[in-house]
Parts: C-alpha cells; structure tokens; sequence
C-alpha cells in the first residue's frame, strides 16, 4: 500500500526504509493490541492458539519496537509527524488497557473503526506524502479519501465479528451501537463515497486502468458483504478480507499499472 502511494503520486522519498518502519511497527502494535485481550469470545481457532501462547506476542512487541526504533533513526527530521502516527495507534489499543487514565476511553471509543481506518489511512498514504515533501492538492486528498473509504467498510466487517467481544469489555462503537439495517446502510454509503472519489482521480491525471485497478477491491468487498456477515472463519478475515486492503497495490506491484 505504501508503494502504491509513491508510485500513483510520484513520491521521492527512501521508500525502502519507510517500508521497513511500518512493517515493524505494525509487528508491534498488532500483537501489542492481543497481548491486552486475554480473553476472546470469538471461536477463532487462530484467536484460541494466541491467547495460549501469549508470551510470544511479548516478544514480538520487543522485536517490533526494535526494529521500528531501527528505521526511526532514518526520519528524525520527520518525527512531528511519526508521532502523531505513533500516538494514534496506541490510542486505538487504549481502551484495552485496565488503567483507570485509560479504561474511560472504552466508554467514548464510538468512532473506534473510523479511528481504526485513518490510522492505516495515514500510514500507508498521509504520512509518505509527508516524509516526501509533496505537495497536498486535490489530486492527493481524493487519492487519500478513496483509500480511507475503501479501508473503513473492510473495518466495519472486522468490527462486525467482533461486537460480541467489544461488549463483553465494554467497549462501545457505531457497530455495537447500530442496528443490522444501520451497519448495512453504513457500510454501503462509505463504499459510494469510495466510488465518487475514486472516479474523480480520473478527472486529477490518474488513468483509466489506474482507476478500476482502485475500484477492483471496493467492487469484490461490496459483492461479498452478506457472506461476511455470516461467515468469520479465519482465513476469510485475515487472509482474502484483509488482503483486500493491499489487492490494487499488488497489482500495481506485479503489473506496473
């Protein structure tokens, strides 16, 4: 996804480097954020094996901190930005955390998928156009809001599954707060705006073949909404769902469009 950036955008920036920061820090806040849920109600057999083997999301946190330590060192110069990454992504685990400074967060956590999305949103997209020195135009901000909309409905369908565990810990959210018609109304007028801003990079110099290369993934999440709904199988969620994310992005890898 942050190639797709740099290359749709013509960043120039050490993209090699940033690559690998994001790929550490995403090592580290991921198992970070199961390593503070010790109890699932999920029947995830992947969920169940972790939650016995919780000391290895230890340490993979300490070998993510490392190694996004590693590749900080090369953006110093870019650390106003890097931290408002790094506070956004411990906010989002926060409300896990059984500190009284922090357990109040579950109670006002409604906007926990949207907060979820801008933060890969900003990762994979805002912050390389920053580190890069590009400039912010239209161009950049559809590109930035096609990603968001495409990765938010994603999010709604992982936070779907999961709303069961959210009110177990008492964490509240629109998915928890929503009825069955207010998620599907949700989740389809995101995927409209997605449809909207996607077609009008056409209009800012971004290709046809760019643009439905984009659309692909929108088209497939919309097509296989009510299956998601019905099925949280592992392989569903954490392989064919999550790989939608970054399904353009290797097409652009693998096909240079």
């Amino acid at each position: 996804m942050v190639y797709q950036t740099g290359s749709y955008l013509h960043l120039e920036y050490d993209f090699v480097r940033y690559a690998g920061f994001c790929f550490f820090s995403t090592v580290c806040s991921y198992n970070f954020h199961w390593w503070l849920t010790p109890y699932s109600a999920s029947e995830s057999i992947r969920v169940q094996w972790t939650h016995d083997h919780r000391h290895l999301h230890l340490v993979l946190i300490a070998l993510g901190a490392a190694g996004a330590v590693y590749f900080l060192s090369f953006f110093i110069s870019d650390w106003p930005w890097i931290a408002i990454a790094a506070l956004l992504t411990f906010l989002y685990s926060a409300p896990k955390l059984t500190l009284p400074a922090f357990s109040w967060l579950r109670k006002i956590a409604i906007g926990k998928t949207i907060f979820l999305s801008f933060v890969w949103t900003y990762v994979s997209s805002i912050l390389p156009i920053a580190i890069a020195q590009h400039e912010f135009g239209t161009k950049e901000v559809l590109f930035v809001l096609s990603r968001f909309f495409l990765i938010y409905p994603i999010c709604i369908l992982f936070d779907y599954r999961d709303r069961e565990d959210d009110k177990r810990e008492g964490i509240r959210s629109m998915i928890t707060y929503f009825g069955e018609s207010g998620i599907s109304r949700l989740f389809y007028i995101t995927l409209i705006l997605f449809l909207l801003c996607t077609l009008a990079l056409h209009r800012e110099g971004f290709t046809m073949v760019q643009v439905v290369n984009l659309l692909t993934p929108g088209i497939i999440v919309a097509c296989i909404y009510p299956y998601s709904r019905r099925h949280f199988s592992d392989y569903h969620f954490y392989f064919f769902l999550d790989g939608l994310m970054m399904f353009s992005a290797l097409l652009t890898l693998v096909f240079r469009i």
